[in-house]
């Protein structure tokens, strides 16, 4: 395999896709799914708790999350569900997916907001019908995987919380993490997805993918990292990461975000936008051609670039359904050796409405790959002295039976996918399996000198 820096055509850029809303079919599956898991393992209720930064779990069943408030979603195992609500979301109880009683919670509330009707929390658990003799499943976002501890017993919800549920419970030992029943990627309900699901996720892939491409052909000196930053923002939708549009040292007074910087020639450009279903990310120069590297890395494309776009494209055509997460990783760990290359983090994750949900991708992982899986690229190398690089990207899997069904009910998106699945092939030398479906119109597409808009990573053999 030889991996060249070569002028290519530009992808297909598909503008202006319209959202897939997921269907009352879709959303009575998941929580009957969920049902099922709690009868599995004994769950008499399950406690979902959510905030704006932490509402995926939340969302997966009522579509929405509590925005500024905090909130509690109960599920019995009859099926039975309340919302636990603040002040300004008690009225969302009324557009929930999941049908269920609203109970008004005004700790949930924004500081200093009325709080009438006050009453202590064990009277809200009582009002969600909440045994205090109950096996309960508490999730919050977080699926602890320490060493140290009984992951059964961590729980990432605010103290008052918890302290009033173990106030409330007959014993400390009825109230367990249940957390991986959502998102292990051993067991997860919510690490896989049926058509309807994988194209209400390509929608916002799609929008990460319009709003990079559209960034990196404005990018030249002079203009400023706020300027290219705008230009990642996309129909008003949510953001799923933290914006990056950085030129040169970044975090410099430890700002985060696009700062009143202008792009010099030769500086290294940082580029990220996320989007529920998945984000894109690029690192390069800001050069035209090899020859105008800064003089400490006149070997980067050798040293860095090259290494890493095989292995980029040894993790697309590598991954299949049925290949455990294990085996996965070690084929990444020979193509591009973490000593060497110094990437630390998982080569890649699951993806949904938030950017990182969990990883079937390390060491000695039993995960095995499935069909429906929303997967992101997302290999970090960290080499002393040399830019990164990156392209980061989303990805779904499907078999035969689920690409038909998405090319039968969704033809717009499927006819994106080809498109993109024939551009990787063709122009950038990829070996895609039919398996693989890129979610993204610029999955592969990276040009790693942001002046050159056309020179682009390929791979020949």
């Amino acid at each position: 395999m030889k991996i060249n820096l070569t002028t290519v055509d530009l992808p297909t850029i598909h503008r202006n896709p319209e959202s897939v809303v997921l269907t009352d079919e879709t959303m009575a599956a998941r929580k009957e799914r969920f049902l099922e898991q709690l009868q599995i393992h004994s769950i008499d209720t399950a406690i979902i708790y959510a905030d704006r930064e932490h509402g995926a779990n939340f969302e997966y069943f009522t579509g929405f999350i509590p925005r500024f408030e905090e909130a509690c979603l109960v599920i019995h195992a009859t099926g039975e569900s309340h919302l636990l609500l603040g002040n300004e979301n008690v009225k969302m109880a009324a557009h929930s997916r999941i049908k269920a009683n609203p109970v008004h919670v005004p700790f949930f509330s924004l500081p200093n907001q009325p709080m009438a009707g006050e009453k202590t929390l064990d009277h809200y658990f009582k009002e969600s019908n909440i045994s205090p003799d109950a096996k309960i499943g508490v999730i919050g976002w977080k699926l602890f995987t320490s060493s140290q501890y009984n992951n059964r017993d961590l729980f990432d919800l605010p103290f008052y919380v918890i302290d009033s549920l173990l106030n409330y419970v007959s014993n400390r030992d009825q109230l367990q993490n249940f957390t991986f029943s959502l998102i292990s990627p051993k067991v997860g309900l919510r690490t896989t997805y049926n058509a309807n699901e994988i194209a209400h996720y390509e929608y916002g892939a799609s929008l990460a993918g319009i709003a990079m491409f559209n960034a990196l052909q404005e990018i030249s000196v002079g203009k400023g990292e706020k300027e290219i930053g705008a230009l990642l923002a996309q129909d008003g939708q949510p953001n799923s990461v933290t914006t990056i549009s950085a030129a040169g040292q970044r975090f410099t007074n430890a700002i985060l975000y696009p700062r009143d910087k202008n792009i010099t020639l030769k500086d290294n450009y940082s580029l990220t936008v996320g989007y529920k279903g998945g984000l894109s990310s690029r690192a390069g120069f800001v050069i035209s051609s090899e020859d105008q590297l800064p003089e400490n890395q006149k070997d980067y494309l050798e040293r860095v670039g090259k290494p890493y776009f095989n292995a980029y494209s040894t993790w697309l055509e590598t991954l299949s359904i049925g290949i455990s997460g294990d085996e996965f990783y070690a084929k990444i760990q020979e193509a591009f050796p973490s000593e060497f290359y110094g990437w630390t983090l998982n080569p890649g994750h699951y993806t949904a409405d938030e950017e990182w949900m969990s990883s079937p991708f390390y060491e000695g992982s039993e995960a095995v790959i499935q069909s429906g899986q929303l997967l992101q690229i997302d290999m970090i190398p960290s080499v002393p002295g040399y830019t990164g690089a990156s392209c980061e990207e989303p990805i779904a899997i499907a078999d035969e039976a689920l690409r038909n069904e998405l090319s039968q009910q969704y033809p717009e998106v499927w006819e994106r996918i080809e498109a993109r699945k024939n551009y990787i092939k063709e122009v950038i030398g990829i070996k895609l399996s039919n398996d693989i479906l890129p979610l993204s119109d610029t999955v592969a597409f990276y040009t790693p000198f942001f002046l050159n808009k056309t020179l682009a990573y390929t791979k020949e053999g």
